[in-house]
């Protein structure tokens, strides 16, 4: 606390040493930021990269997810199309594919510890309707993916499988054989070791407040009143971007998530959606993670301060406890929260504002399977 009170300037050692010369200072040392920064580097070795983290980790949304390597349960597909045109969700989908195998050829199947297990969407008793109106949309859209997955049939109804995991009250289930899981704390681990292999620089626990753009490039300003001239900027704060961009159509978005401790005989194994995706659960080992529900306190939800929703958490073991995991006693392990950066429309902002700032923002939830190629094109932007 004295620290940020007293708000001490950098040196002249510190100046030199960590501020005389950044031509790209990366905002966010996310899943975007940090494959900014590695891309950049990558692109012209001769750079000289900063990623400028406000949190002693990243701690918005990239280590604060369930991992799931998905491209969308067909609810959430449908749900999408209210707003959005067949063509943009094809493409939507056709990028989270990309991307997904653009974070698996760079960080490696086994180190991200990844699980080619598929996903179900489930569906509850009184959630006949919108069951019937997925299973007939499955022929259409097994189509329309096939060109952009290589697989016919990605989608297919797998009732058969109720019994197997040990569920109550759950009828269908659709199941998505192109998906798998895998686990966000190692790929952040391991995109941040190639970032400073590459001797991209790390400031963590500063804050950037205000952002100029000038004829020769951009002032920072931060939350210690340092003001940082760097050449180049991108901003990629995704949940976190009201501040620095007001005018852009994001808006954060909190999820609650919680984990079990581990659960002897556990027969759940897999990644499965509920209800547009608003729902989502995993097996991590012998333990089950459990996240979503933001749309039961949608108001209360669309915030960036992290924290506990206890209403929300309630709903979350209630579904464990009558649905999920209705014959096994558990003891819930950790919670969390995450912050998401949606918008009206379902898609990353990826543009150059001016000549010497690029935004790479609005995940939309999509941070895992969209997150590589969005780091890689606003790097491309900052070069060009």
């Amino acid at each position: 606390m004295a620290f940020k009170e007293h708000k001490p300037k950098p040196s002249y050692w510190d100046q030199q040493e960590y501020f005389e010369r950044i031509d790209i200072a990366v905002i966010g040392s996310g899943i975007v930021g940090l494959n900014a920064a590695i891309n950049a580097k990558e692109m012209n070795p001769k750079l000289e990269v900063a990623v400028i983290e406000r949190g002693p980790l990243p701690v918005g949304a990239s280590t604060r997810n369930a991992g799931f390597a998905c491209f969308g349960s067909i609810s959430e597909i449908l749900a999408d199309m209210e707003h959005q045109s067949e063509t943009e969700i094809l493409n939507l989908v056709d990028l989270r594919l990309r991307g997904l195998r653009r974070l698996r050829e760079r960080v490696g199947d086994s180190v991200l510890q990844y699980e080619s297990l598929g996903s179900y969407e489930a569906f509850r008793g009184g959630e006949q309707i919108s069951y019937e109106l997925c299973k007939e949309a499955l022929p259409r859209f097994n189509e329309l993916l096939a060109p952009i997955t290589g697989i016919q049939s990605v989608y297919q109804p797998m009732d058969s499988a109720i019994d197997r995991f040990g569920f109550k009250g759950i009828e269908h289930l659709i199941y998505n054989q192109a998906e798998g899981l895998l686990n966000p704390g190692k790929m952040m681990t391991a995109l941040t070791k190639q970032a400073e292999a590459l001797g991209v620089r790390f400031f963590f626990g500063m804050e950037i407040e205000e952002i100029e753009e000038t004829e020769d490039g951009v002032n920072l300003m931060t939350d210690l009143d340092w003001e940082l001239k760097v050449n180049k900027v991108i901003i990629a704060t995704n949940g976190f971007s009201r501040k620095l961009l007001p005018k852009l159509d994001i808006k954060p978005s909190r999820n609650q998530v919680l984990i079990t401790k581990p659960i002897a005989g556990l027969k759940l194994r897999g990644a499965f959606h509920m209800d547009r995706g608003y729902f989502y659960f995993r097996h991590v080992g012998d333990r089950v993670l459990l996240g979503g529900g933001r749309n039961l306190a949608a108001d209360e939800e669309t915030t960036d301060q992290f924290g506990v929703n206890h209403f929300i958490l309630s709903t979350l073991s209630q579904l464990l406890r009558t649905t999920i995991i209705p014959d096994h006693d558990y003891e819930i392990d950790q919670s969390w929260s995450g912050i998401l950066g949606l918008g009206v429309k379902r898609g990353p902002i990826l543009q150059k504002q001016g000549n010497h700032i690029i935004i790479a923002v609005r995940l939309g939830g999509m941070g895992v399977a969209i997150g590589s190629l969005v780091g890689e094109e606003a790097a491309k932007l900052a070069l060009s």
